[in-house]
């Protein structure tokens, strides 16, 4: 594990910015609107806590509600490592039980207090009618 980075990336992480990049089309969505709301946690002991979502999400009123407020919810914790530039997450609770088990990689860069990070291309369980798809994501530390 990359020491330098694993003692900058531990501590809390406020979402400043969630953009979805079509891989088809190269087209950027701001699925989560213009000012999402989330953070994302690591530990010093390996552990990653991360929860974002929508901004203006209202509580749901119906089923059909509750099903729409799935789509503008990311979240998911477990363990994690670094490899270089990417974090590793080993998932154990998500928001979408496909993830629980899996091992879900993000590549990162930090300069200064400001994170970016970049996911693999996959099709997002949340937006699976827009095919391939990467979400890039800016935080700033706390």
């Amino acid at each position: 594990m990359n020491q330098t980075n694993h003692h900058a990336l531990i501590g809390l992480w406020k979402l400043k910015q969630y953009v979805v990049e079509v891989q088809e089309t190269g087209e950027k969505l701001f699925t989560l609107g213009e000012h999402p709301n989330g953070y994302a946690t690591f530990t010093q002991d390996g552990h990653v806590m991360v929860t974002l979502a929508a901004q203006d999400r209202a509580p749901a009123v119906t089923d059909a509600d509750s099903t729409e407020l799935l789509k503008t919810l990311v979240a998911y914790a477990g363990t994690y490592r670094l490899e270089g530039d990417e974090w590793i997450t080993h998932v154990e609770v998500a928001w979408n039980p496909s993830w629980v088990g899996t091992e879900q990689r993000r590549f990162f860069t930090m300069t200064g207090n400001s994170m970016e990070v970049k996911t693999t291309w996959r099709v997002m369980p949340n937006w699976q009618s827009i095919g391939m798809q990467r979400s890039i994501l800016t935080f700033v530390k706390m």
